[in-house]
């Protein structure tokens, strides 16, 4: 039999960024990226993922419901007030388990290593935000991060939409409503919840994920009503982030949905993570301040991925910060390798990679003079 606080207590211990339970295996810990067995733990058997499943549902018929019909389950789980988020699904027909622990305290934005343009944006009374990256990228930090530094330095009404709640905010100058998506919980879909949201009078909607037209139309329409809208994407860079968004949509359809976004959209963030020289994870931000020249960009029949890199490249002056820059700037800061720099830009950029490395060495030199 499975032990799953002495789990989930080593984790911590570890300060593990995940647990993953399937069996045939030891429980494993992702600890700065790397998967490591848990220590003294035996291999889990098939009656042990019913029984994990078990731990995790605690009887909840509607959980149960969901995970039986659609075989997944996104839920959270609380343990000596230490937050997981907690993804159920099927392998072989039997559950396994992948659980994200949250810490309890956020980092302060400041530490993030996001550039201020991100924070100063939030002052806007109205229009899109997006915080973007792959899986694992820290969004969900960065984007609560950015939600405590509103809560604590505005006057406002945050609505939040999450599936499931992973930090718990406390309204402190703000007034922060936090709302759980998904079948028993607050409100059934991200759609349902964003259109709720026009009669609810907040001045700040977050939307912890974009997933589909409905949704995205939903947040438009927020944004055109004069509120301001901060989601997430699943995306790797802001031009991926701008194609993925006009892609909802039809052929037929796209010229009007280019319109609005470059008049709503005001500034995507795209980030990765890093392990760095040090051992530590190192943000790797990709941040495209929306300008005139973006929005030309953007209403044209055609979006061009090297026109909007160019058009950040062009636009630092105002606050963006190109991807070639951010690792550029880490490795001349001794954070990541060379080849870790190169392993993150084309072939055809690494010349410019090169040649930005060059400059900021130069222009070290000179401030050290």
């Amino acid at each position: 039999m499975v032990n799953m606080d002495k789990v989930i207590e080593q984790a911590i211990e570890k300060d593990a960024s995940d647990i993953h339970l399937m069996a045939t295996l030891k429980p494993m810990f992702r600890i700065a990226r790397a998967l490591v067995e848990m220590e003294g733990a035996s291999v889990l058997k098939e009656e042990d993922m019913y029984e994990i499943y078990d731990y995790i549902i605690r009887g909840n018929v509607d959980k149960d419901h969901v995970f039986t019909t659609t075989k997944k389950l996104d839920t959270s789980y609380e343990y000596k007030g230490i937050r997981l988020r907690v993804n159920l699904s099927y392998a072989n027909e039997v559950p396994v388990c992948t659980m994200r622990l949250i810490k309890n305290e956020l980092p302060k934005y400041e530490d993030l290593g996001v550039p201020d343009i991100v924070r100063r944006m939030t002052y806007q009374p109205q229009g899109l935000i997006l915080v973007t990256g792959k899986t694992n990228s820290g969004k969900s930090t960065t984007l609560n991060a950015l939600v405590n530094h509103i809560n604590e330095t505005q006057n406002k009404k945050i609505l939040s939409l999450e599936s499931p709640i992973e930090y718990k905010h406390t309204s402190k100058n703000s007034m922060i409503v936090q709302k759980e998506v998904g079948e028993g919980r607050d409100c059934l879909t991200y759609h349902d919840g964003v259109k709720n949201a026009l009669r609810e009078d907040c001045d700040i909607l977050v939307i912890g994920e974009i997933r589909d037209k409905v949704t995205m139309e939903a947040a438009i329409e927020m944004a055109e009503s004069g509120h301001l809208v901060i989601g997430t994407l699943h995306t790797k860079s802001c031009a991926e982030t701008i194609d993925r968004m006009i892609n909802f949509y039809e052929v037929r359809d796209q010229a009007q949905i280019k319109y609005l976004l470059s008049s709503l959209l005001k500034l995507v963030i795209s980030q990765r993570l890093l392990v760095g020289t040090s051992g530590k994870l190192e943000l790797v931000p990709e941040v495209m301040v929306v300008d005139n020249i973006v929005s030309g960009v953007i209403r044209k029949e055609k979006i061009s991925v090297s026109e909007i890199e160019d058009a950040i490249q062009s636009a630092q002056d105002k606050g963006s910060v190109s991807l070639i820059n951010s690792i550029a700037t880490l490795f001349v800061e001794n954070k990541i390798t060379l080849e870790q720099a190169k392993a993150q830009v084309e072939e055809k950029n690494i010349e410019t990679l090169n040649r930005t490395i060059m400059q900021l060495r130069i222009k070290k030199g000179n401030n050290n003079n």
